[in-house]
């Protein structure tokens, strides 16, 4: 198998996995992004050195001494300022060639990933090492939407494709119908955080998120876990539907539990399943 160089962002998705290669005895080694990956949710004993994000041509100097073949990029990163960035040479070289066209952030990471195999490496991403962290179709846990939840959930997929078609965001809120709010740069946290306020009367509400349609799968693809689960309960929606085949599903068995426990309904929805709704 070829050596993985893992490009670590923060979340629980880089140790799970780190953890899989350790099961399939493939060879790794580990960039931790500093400001960004968290030191306690790594395995202890792994090989690793942390790093500025802004810091690439030290990344791919490592890289090559690690001498690492494929590269995943995993965790979140959320997007940085000039200032925290403080790129070097090679960074700054990048930025010059695309940071300064109208891009969003698609179009930043397809240029990241081309720029990363003009120079020798393979992108990959991580549900080619672990498979089972794509979001299945259906019902996650015991909990079930209601009609009008399906309803909303068709509403929010239909508008999410349109925000990802326009290289904006992945996820909205839909209650009662309405779109209460959108992803923009601000992420999913903040966005959950902010449809507190905007909620009406008369309960439902659906967190849905879906990949953008122009997206490499390979990369920022949407994510969902028990963090998610507990911000949506605390935000009064009722549940969270999900593209399946193109969301990673962190620690999944304990965020089913997590969401069994609060009431909170997980479904992985695709296209056909939103046809079949609609023409019922």
């Amino acid at each position: 198998m070829k050596k993985l160089g893992i490009i670590a962002g923060g979340g629980t998705l880089p140790k799970e996995v780190i953890q899989a290669c350790q099961r399939q005895k493939r060879p790794f080694f580990v960039l931790a992004l500093k400001g960004f990956c968290v030191p306690d949710l790594l395995p202890a004993g792994i090989p690793v050195k942390w790093v500025r994000l802004g810091g690439a041509g030290r990344i791919e100097k490592t890289l090559r001494a690690q001498k690492v073949q494929e590269i995943m990029l995993i965790g979140s990163v959320r997007r940085p300022s000039l200032l925290e960035l403080w790129p070097d040479w090679t960074a700054l070289k990048f930025m010059g060639r695309v940071l300064m066209q109208a891009r969003g952030d698609n179009g930043l990471l397809c240029a990241l990933i081309h720029e990363i195999e003009q120079r020798g490496f393979q992108v990959v991403g991580a549900h080619e090492i672990l498979p089972s962290l794509l979001l299945g179709k259906g019902a996650q846990g015991t909990v079930l939407p209601t009609s009008a939840d399906e309803r909303d959930i068709t509403r929010g997929f239909e508008v999410a494709k349109l925000l990802g078609k326009a290289d904006v965001g992945q996820s909205v809120i839909v209650q009662q119908g309405l779109v209460l709010a959108v992803e923009g740069i601000e992420g999913t946290d903040a966005l959950i955080q902010r449809s507190k306020a905007l909620r009406r009367r008369g309960g439902g509400g659906v967190l849905v998120k879906t990949a953008k349609p122009q997206q490499d799968h390979r990369v920022d693809l949407p994510t969902i876990g028990p963090k998610t689960v507990q911000e949506v309960y605390e935000a009064g929606l009722k549940g969270i539907a999900a593209e399946a085949g193109a969301c990673l599903f962190a620690k999944p068995a304990e965020t089913v539990q997590l969401a069994d426990r609060l009431g909170i309904f997980i479904v992985g929805i695709d296209q056909s399943w939103v046809k079949k709704l609609k023409s019922i």
